[in-house]
């Protein structure tokens, strides 16, 4: 496993870097920690060369390595560089896991504009496809982008993300940040505070349950990013005393979190291009730990919390819906707890992470061997 030094991450490695890399097993996995630290304060430029670097160095060990097959993850989409060089110099079987799609999000959210920079990533994206023998999407949107691409349905598999049951198990340890009483319904944003999550619709929200008096309705958002600062400082700004900030946890801190939450919240910002293209962390975790969620964009996760009425789901830029689901939630408790339950159940039943792992292996397995999926299957 080859991977980057990430801010509040811990691969396991504690050695010190010589030439800029450290190797060590951790839990039988033989891991290679390049020194590129990566945060999300860091601006584009900063980034992409991170990105870059990253690439680079992974070519090298991808061509002087042992190993029989090369599995690489976006995002970046320069992740798939490696697995390129791979398969075409080493004639190593390739699988490529599409977490986003690119350039599409980066275009749709207007963060990257250049025409030459978009057309770079195109034909980087149109060569990452064809050289890898499997792809993998994490939503049914990315799995149709890849299609779009030209790439035969036979070599595209959908497997999502998946919920740790045994992380969020009930055997967690409940805690509340300070300033929750333990009879306010407590709504939960747990993830990255950045461009693309959307955040100021939450403070929308808490503006509209001021002005209705709903001092019993707290959200805490839970996590690291470079708008952090900038949503702190409105929320004091303007007085938000129902929105609370907490730095990153660990999973298991964050599972005794979930224990004591009432709602989930999934939020993104209003780009169509997320709707159907992107597969969060973070909507997993809340149903592994049996929370309703409060998603507040259309597209599959809306049409699943429907589906399974394991939540509530809002317009987006619809602050009073979005504060009146928290008040529904936070009147009938009763309510509340059975869609939590029909979540968990959603979570054992479709997305553990141990039955999404044997899906994953068969990709693999069938990569190596070279054998295709069935004409018009897609695992799901």
């Amino acid at each position: 496993m080859v991977c980057g030094s990430v801010g509040g991450g811990n691969t396991g490695l504690t050695g010190p870097f010589v030439n800029g890399s450290r190797r060590g097993w951790v839990d039988g996995i033989d891991v290679i920690e390049l020194n590129l630290s990566y945060s999300n304060h860091d601006g584009l430029v900063k980034r992409t060369l991170t990105f870059l670097k990253f690439a680079a160095r992974s070519v090298g060990l991808a061509l002087r390595q042992d190993y029989d097959l090369i599995f690489a993850t976006t995002t970046p989409l320069t992740a798939g560089i490696p697995g390129i060089f791979a398969r075409w110099v080493r004639r190593k079987p390739f699988v490529f896991e599409v977490r986003d799609l690119w350039p599409e999000l980066p275009r749709a959210m207007g963060v990257i504009r250049n025409p030459l920079v978009l057309w770079a990533m195109g034909i980087l994206e149109w060569v990452s496809y064809r050289s890898a023998r499997r792809l993998i999407g994490l939503s049914p949107g990315i799995v149709q982008g890849i299609q779009h691409c030209g790439v035969p349905e036979k070599r595209i598999a959908l497997v999502p993300n998946g919920c740790d049951m045994d992380i969020f198990a009930a055997s967690a340890v409940p805690w509340r940040p300070d300033g929750v009483e333990p009879t306010d319904l407590l709504a939960v944003f747990a993830g990255t505070h950045g461009v693309a999550n959307g955040l100021d619709s939450v403070l929308d929200a808490a503006g509209e349950l001021k002005r209705r008096g709903r001092k019993d309705i707290k959200l805490l958002l839970i996590g690291d990013g470079k708008l952090k600062e900038p949503l702190r400082a409105r929320a004091k700004r303007e007085g938000l005393s129902n929105v609370l900030f907490h730095d990153p946890v660990n999973k298991a801190r964050l599972a005794g979190l979930m224990a004591s939450t009432d709602v989930g919240l999934q939020v993104l910002a209003n780009v169509p291009a997320f709707y159907y293209g992107t597969s969060p962390n973070k909507f997993f975790d809340y149903i592994a730990a049996g929370l309703p969620v409060l998603n507040n964009y259309p597209g599959w996760l809306a049409e699943l919390i429907g589906r399974n009425h394991c939540g509530f789901s809002v317009p987006p830029g619809d602050a009073p819906a979005f504060a009146e689901a928290l008040e529904r939630a936070a009147d009938d408790r009763a309510t509340l707890q059975a869609m939590g339950a029909r979540g968990r159940e959603l979570a054992t039943r479709e997305f553990d992470r141990r039955l999404l792992a044997d899906q994953w292996v068969d990709v693999i397995e069938q990569a190596c061997i070279g054998t295709d999926y069935p004409s018009g299957a897609i695992r799901s």
